[in-house]
């Protein structure tokens, strides 16, 4: 038996915020393989060749349908991955909502807005959704899981 490298994986995740200050979250289908079932972010890996803005692009409107507008706010990146050992590469955006409807595809089964005080009572959340939400500085620290938190970014 041989020791394979572990192949990097280079991620696109995106964060879209409301006017009302919340965030959409997706709730994974049962079917995939990371985090079945559970809410997280839309995103994904970036195909061969593919700058991260334009996968987020991308993955936004695979995701969410191409009826949603959205305006980029703020990138953050790459960071790797504190909670998957290490294989992920990963680029945030953070986007602003300025209309539409949310078509989701098949990878998702439903999507909610949660607004900060909404998260602190939320369950089932994808480990590294507080990571990405503090790396991009949406809301505080004290809003967030800090036990899901990195020692660096717990404050």
């Amino acid at each position: 038996m041989t020791d394979e490298p572990r192949r990097e994986e280079r991620l696109v995740i995106c964060l879209l915020q409301n006017p009302k200050g919340e965030l959409l979250f997706v709730k994974r289908n049962v079917k995939t393989t990371l985090a079945p079932g559970v809410w997280g972010f839309p995103g994904g890996h970036l195909e061969a060749g593919e700058a991260p803005e334009t996968a987020a692009y991308r993955e936004m409107r695979e995701e969410l349908g191409g009826e949603i507008h959205i305006r980029l706010l703020k990138s953050f990146g790459p960071v790797r991955d504190t909670l998957y050992g290490g294989r992920f590469l990963i680029w945030l955006y953070h986007f602003e909502c300025l209309g539409g409807e949310i078509h989701l595809n098949p990878e998702h089964s439903d999507f909610i807005w949660l607004s900060e005080n909404a998260y602190q009572s939320a369950e089932d959340l994808m480990d590294g959704v507080d990571e990405d939400i503090a790396y991009l500085n949406i809301w505080p620290i004290s809003s967030l899981r800090r036990e899901k938190l990195p020692r660096e970014l717990r404050g």
